[in-house]
């Protein structure tokens, strides 16, 4: 009986063991959607990212927005940041007074936001943001890779894409601020 017991301890023990190393040879790739992660930025950055949380949610109706997403405005701040925006330089001479009217009007729409974009740099941002839709998705219900990101962008589209322009304007933040003009 003793036997029967050591022989069946022994089996259970080589089949978790089976287990385990068949678990630890699997990985996973890491998803890199948000660059290295917000946490991982130097504090300049995330002091950047901070002050145009506020400087650029100023629509009554999105001043809580950049709380709400929080964590897919970060993941998105920290994509543009690991990568450098893409190489893409700054337009900030020809731009920059422009865009801070029309970040921080209430009557400017998202639209108007996107006509400023260079066509590198709308090339570039809809390669790099992270939502792509899922192959599969039917049409009217699509889904999109990172759903979240996908509702913050539609959701608060002229906060994101101003966010975006005045990060690649101040170098992909050379900064600790955002720079408006005034």
């Amino acid at each position: 009986m003793k036997c029967v017991a050591v022989a069946v301890a022994l089996v259970a023990g080589f089949v978790c063991s089976d287990a385990v190393k068949l678990r630890a040879s699997v990985r996973q790739e890491p998803d890199t959607a948000c660059g290295k992660g917000f946490d991982n930025l130097v504090k300049g950055s995330q002091d950047y990212y901070r002050t145009a949380a506020v400087e650029l949610f100023t629509h009554p109706s999105h001043t809580m927005d950049n709380a709400t997403f929080e964590a897919e405005f970060e993941c998105w701040f920290a994509s543009m940041c690991t990568t450098k925006c893409g190489g893409l330089a700054s337009q900030a001479d020809a731009r920059k007074a422009t865009l801070t009217e029309m970040c921080q009007s209430v009557e400017a729409d998202w639209l108007k936001i996107w006509k400023l974009f260079s066509p590198d740099e709308v090339k570039w941002f809809k390669n790099s943001y992270p939502s792509d839709e899922v192959e599969g998705s039917e049409e009217g219900s699509e889904v999109h890779y990172k759903q979240a990101m996908e509702t913050a962008k539609e959701v608060s589209k002229k906060e994101l894409l101003c966010m975006t322009l005045f990060t690649i304007d101040d170098e992909c933040v050379k900064w600790p601020y955002i720079r408006l003009t005034k």
